[in-house]
């Protein structure tokens, strides 16, 4: 099953990209690497172009990575979603009623583990598993947890998107803008 019939969630880094983003027929996307003065304008050209946008919390320069910064973000960007490896941050995303992503990086058994305990407690809409070229454990913690499945992390061909979406996830992240062209509909 896929997310608002997204099989990619592009994942914007730059500029080029974003405008790529925005020609493009996806309804949602992810925003990395962007500088607080920055964010406003691109999440408005984004609604003024039908699309959603997602924030990457942790990855916004200029504001610290805690739940302060997402409910600002949120009070004032009024993003579609926050993504974010700190459970301070999904947990006002939640309570701000925004999409709520918890990105999970599947290093070791230890950190895998320890990263199910807090998606446990803090229940995210969706799980972000880095590296997404592992679907054994893209299944296993979608199995574990019963919270839908991005993909993201090492996604550099249409086999690792397929292998992907075959092992449960409902999308795969990437800012690979050859991988999004080859799933536009």
């Amino acid at each position: 099953m896929s997310f608002h019939d997204q099989n990619i969630l592009p994942a914007v880094r730059n500029m080029k990209q974003f405008d790529t983003f925005l020609d493009s027929p996806f309804s949602y996307g992810v925003l990395l690497d962007i500088h607080l003065g920055q964010l406003g304008g691109v999440i408005s050209a984004a609604r003024s172009h039908g699309k959603k946008m997602f924030v990457h919390v942790d990855l916004i320069q200029g504001i610290k990575h805690d739940e302060y910064g997402a409910e600002f973000i949120c009070q004032e960007m009024k993003p579609a979603g926050i993504l974010s490896t700190r459970s301070s941050v999904i947990a006002k995303a939640k309570q701000k009623k925004v999409y709520a992503i918890q990105r999970m990086f599947l290093i070791d058994t230890s950190a895998m583990k320890k990263s199910i305990e807090l998606v446990k407690k803090h229940r995210p809409d969706y799980i972000e598993v880095l590296p997404g070229v592992v679907p054994e454990l893209i299944r296993e913690v979608k199995e574990i947890t019963g919270i839908p499945i991005f993909a993201g992390g090492f996604i550099r061909t249409e086999k690792d998107v397929e292998q992907a979406l075959a092992a449960g996830a409902s999308a795969v992240t990437t800012s690979d803008t050859d991988l999004w062209k080859k799933y536009w509909n």
